[in-house]
């Protein structure tokens, strides 16, 4: 969470965030009053709104959706501000809510107060330390990993989470879910359709080589390094954030993705990671699956069938941006940059194939 310029409560806009009537609300919860002091915007790749702020000598962060609200905004922040509370004492790094208001209408939007985070983000920010040493990068990329073994080790029953995601078909509904996902980019106006080499042989060798046996578990969802928070004095993660892509379903898809989103320097991909990928130093995804068996015993032999998934998914998602540019409504140069990058996915894909 990157600090940008600092702005009072009065300053910040009141469709966004009614500080009086937060106030109000925190003093219901119980939590210190007193003055808004030290409002600050926070960054860091979300369209979500987060303001840093103290007030009774404690400092948080507000999470809530954008400023114009999407049709399942509410939603997301409501399912996150209930996961990162049942993770709460389960040793996983992540934030910690401090209090969550499920109900849309106190300030118009859903929205939670969690513990600000001390650490950086390798796509804005790379102290000397982690810059200087690539044994440190290389540290990073493996307590990455050892971070989404550990959650997907969890007992997610145990922790009151048995309905938040869908785990029974969760494999068999990856490619055709997606696939729909790809077809749908037509209704932007001017859109040619992917033009994306190889997409139904992809999805057709994720089909017929999908693992027969597999174990439910939390999966962060979106779990490239630069949704990683490091401590400022090693290579350890200090949290995993924004959870919108979290549910119940197979684990080792978090695995997949970050030997996916691993960049090489030079790539487009490594823009993603921005100032980390730009220097490299990461672990090899041989690795990376070594490490991940040490905090889980799940079978890891399928490793690259979810790899392979994971630049599908994440290929097209990234796909339905440089489609909306063709209609107005995403700016045309991000949406180029975003389907370069699908397109090293598929390429990534399809070596693993062969």
């Amino acid at each position: 969470m990157c600090d940008m310029s600092v702005a009072q409560p009065g300053e910040v806009d009141r469709e966004v965030v009614d500080f009086a009537i937060v106030g109000k609300w925190m003093d219901e919860q119980g939590l210190p009053a007193g003055e808004f002091d030290e409002v600050k915007p926070l960054g860091g790749g979300t369209q979500n709104i987060m303001l840093r702020f103290t007030r009774g000598g404690r400092d948080y962060v507000l999470r809530r959706g954008p400023k114009h609200l999407r049709p399942k905004s509410n939603d997301v922040i409501r399912r996150e501000a209930r996961l990162l509370g049942a993770l709460d004492g389960a040793e996983i790094r992540a934030p910690r809510v401090i209090a969550a208001c499920p109900d849309e209408s106190v300030i118009g939007a859903v929205f939670y107060l969690m513990e600000p985070i001390i650490g950086f983000n390798p796509q804005t920010e790379l102290p000397d330390l982690h810059a200087g040493d690539p044994e440190i990068r290389r540290q990073m990329g493996l307590s990455a990993v050892e971070a989404i073994a550990r959650l997907g080790s969890l007992d997610y029953v145990a922790l009151g989470l048995s309905d938040y995601g869908k785990p029974d078909g969760f494999l068999e509904r990856q490619v055709p879910r997606w696939l729909g996902e790809l077809e749908s980019y037509s209704a932007n106006e001017g859109y040619p359709g992917p033009e994306i080499p190889g997409v139904a042989r992809v999805g057709d060798w994720l089909d017929r080589n999908r693992p027969e046996h597999w174990t439910p578990g939390i999966l962060h969802g979106d779990c490239h390094l630069a949704n990683m928070m490091f401590s400022y004095d090693g290579p350890e993660v200090a949290a995993m954030v924004d959870w919108e892509m979290s549910t119940i379903g197979d684990p080792l898809l978090d695995l997949g993705w970050q030997i996916a989103t691993r960049p090489d320097p030079n790539s487009t991909l490594s823009s993603l990671i921005g100032r980390l990928g730009a220097v490299g130093g990461l672990p090899t995804a041989e690795q990376m699956v070594e490490h991940y068996g040490r905090f889980s015993d799940r079978d890891l032999s399928a490793v690259p069938w979810y790899t392979v998934l994971a630049c599908f998914k994440l290929g097209i998602v990234l796909e339905g941006t440089y489609a909306r540019t063709f209609a107005g409504k995403a700016p045309k140069q991000v949406g180029e940059y975003l389907h370069a990058i699908t397109l090293e996915l598929f390429d990534h894909a399809h070596r693993l194939l062969e």
